[in-house]
């Protein structure tokens, strides 16, 4: 079974009740996959560090479970290592009802409550006392700020976990955390009053007024705890730095349900606030296991200055991108309303082997169809290339989980891929499957032609579009509305239209899904899509994302979404 809370809670008899009540279908899916929700990550670990206060049950001899409420400082739970969790017994009422049976019954069931952000997580594992010579261990746990004596240690080696639904949780807060939410108020008060203080007992002209900053302009608001008008309502419930540069986020439903089903290959649409206001969507793939319902993961690179310089990107690029506001301002408990997962890179259907390259942070698709794959027990490779080891994203996931099926190539060590060598040694019948910069692309299309691999062989994913340096402006006409505009050298039709203030769907942004697609009245088309047939494009059909017109003026033809 692969999910170990499910394995240990859900016997036969709860089995059978949730088929009565008919939810057994949406936990079936837990059953699946590689065993998970045994290991602490960075997610439990920090979040078990923050608790001051937790609910245990033990069982005793006569059957009866006895639930305990335990307190301390804040972290005074100690979290040892990814399996292992420890704490100092203070001195209580001495009726050492839970420390006598665990003597008994090394069984033990924990709860932690998150409660101002109405979040829960469960924990069962199998509970030690210290020995009274082991001082390394029971130093370990103490807290040399609590003033409480010290009767024993007990050390829990965690046999799993789970994260409960937020649904009636009442928020309630600790002294501690009241004062720090008042604290801002007040000095905010505090301030304002001094303000209106000296504005009461000095006069200022208009010209006083508008040079002085802190009383013309207004502070800038604080990032939306709610965004986006999507159906799928999210919430964050765990982040994790994977790299220096590339953080993990993982979204659960906020209202504690299952999550509408995805294949790998599939993006979620990101609702993010940029710094001028602007609400745009940015698309990332979903590197979970597809057979978990209970959560999504995305990992977003954090685009900064040596990224900026090896691309070529200047500061709008890095701005437009979203990927520094997301870094910036998406915080536990931040919520998110988002469309349904969409999947314009799925796996073929077929026994065929399968080969997988990701390069950087293209590794996020493919590793979802690395899990894919090993649970169908089907015959693949990945092969993931980057900088370092460091800087590679999921590499000590992935060499747990895929073993002789992985191949790093780090090229700080001079550990370089040689796809050339790589496409023609693999089987005949092989697909392959890329995800990376354009440059790795474009070679790899390249060197697939030049010996004679079949297109229908090759599935690939880019993400990013970079425009010719070459390009040069155009002027476009929308034939229904007769507007007019000029599509700048550096910028696509999608973005001139979209700075119109016209509304046209569109998702990808890279020329692979047809969402932007439109007529041509009047001219010539550079297609630089990856997905229009040549009959569509012999029906004067275009994406606007990715192509450009071929002469001075490009028309555009009766469509709703664009006119």
């Amino acid at each position: 079974m692969a999910h170990k809370y499910a394995q240990l809670a859900f016997t036969e008899t709860v089995r059978a009740m949730q088929q009565e009540q008919n939810s057994r279908a949406g936990y079936a899916s837990m059953d699946q996959g590689e065993d998970y929700n045994f290991l602490l990550s960075a997610v439990e670990a920090e979040f078990i560090a923050q608790r001051d206060s937790l609910y245990m049950a033990s069982v005793s001899e006569t059957d009866w479970p006895y639930v305990q409420h335990r307190g301390g400082p804040k972290g005074f739970l100690k979290v040892l290592d990814a399996s292992t969790i420890g704490f100092a017994d203070y001195k209580g009422n001495r009726q050492y009802v839970s420390a006598g049976n665990f003597r008994n019954n090394d069984r033990v069931a924990l709860i932690f409550v998150d409660y101002p952000n109405k979040r829960r997580l469960k924990l069962m594992g199998r509970i030690s006392q210290v020995a009274e010579d082991d001082w390394q261990t029971l130093a370990s746990l103490e807290d040399d700020d609590y003033r409480a004596k010290v009767e024993r240690g007990f050390v829990i080696k965690v046999e799993a976990f789970d994260w409960n639904c937020p649904q009636h949780i009442t928020p309630r807060y600790s002294e501690s955390e009241i004062e720090s939410l008042i604290t801002p108020l007040t000095n905010e008060l505090s301030e304002l009053k001094a303000r209106l203080k000296q504005q009461q007992s000095v006069s200022l002209t208009n010209e006083d007024l508008s040079k002085n900053s802190s009383i013309a302009k207004a502070s800038p608001p604080d990032y939306p705890q709610n965004s986006g008008e999507g159906e799928l309502s999210l919430v964050i419930s765990g982040i994790r730095q994977l790299t220096p540069r590339i953080r993990a986020i993982e979204f659960r439903h906020a209202k504690g349900q299952a999550l509408p089903a995805f294949e790998a290959g599939a993006h979620l649409a990101i609702p993010v606030v940029l710094s001028d206001g602007k609400l745009t969507h940015r698309h990332y793939s979903l590197c979970s296991n597809p057979s978990r319902t209970d959560c999504y993961e995305i990992a977003v690179l954090n685009e900064h200055n040596d990224f900026k310089e090896e691309h070529r990107l200047d500061n709008s690029d890095i701005e437009a991108s979203g990927s520094a506001t997301i870094h910036q301002h998406f915080t536990l408990g931040l919520r998110l309303n988002c469309a349904q997962p969409q999947n314009y890179f799925p796996l073929e259907q077929s026994t065929d082997p399968v080969v997988l390259i990701a390069g950087g942070i293209g590794i996020t698709p493919i590793k979802a169809m690395a899990l894919t794959l090993t649970s169908q027990q089907r015959d693949f490779s990945l092969h993931y290339c980057g900088r370092s080891i460091d800087e590679m994203a999921f590499s000590d996931r992935l060499i747990r989980q895929l073993g002789d099926n992985l191949h790093l190539y780090a090229s700080d060590e001079g550990n370089k891929l040689n796809l050339e060598k790589l496409l023609t040694s693999s089987p005949t019948k092989a697909h392959f499957y890329f995800c990376g910069p354009k440059k790795m692309i474009d070679h790899l299309l390249e060197l697939a032609q030049q010996h004679d691999i079949a297109r229908s062989r090759l599935h690939f994913e880019r993400f990013e579009h970079k425009i010719d340096a070459r390009a040069k402006p155009f002027t476009v006409k929308l034939k229904r509305s007769a507007k007019q505009f000029t599509v700048s050298a550096q910028e696509s039709i999608l973005d001139a239209v979209l700075a119109q203030g016209i509304n046209v769907p569109y998702s990808c942004k890279t020329g692979e899904c047809k969402t932007c697609v439109v007529s041509v009245a009047k001219g010539n088309v550079i297609h630089k899509d990856e997905c229009l047939t040549n009959t569509d494009k012999a029906n004067k059909l275009m994406c606007l994302c990715v192509s450009r017109a071929a002469q001075d003026t490009l028309e555009l033809g009766d469509r709703k979404s664009v006119v």
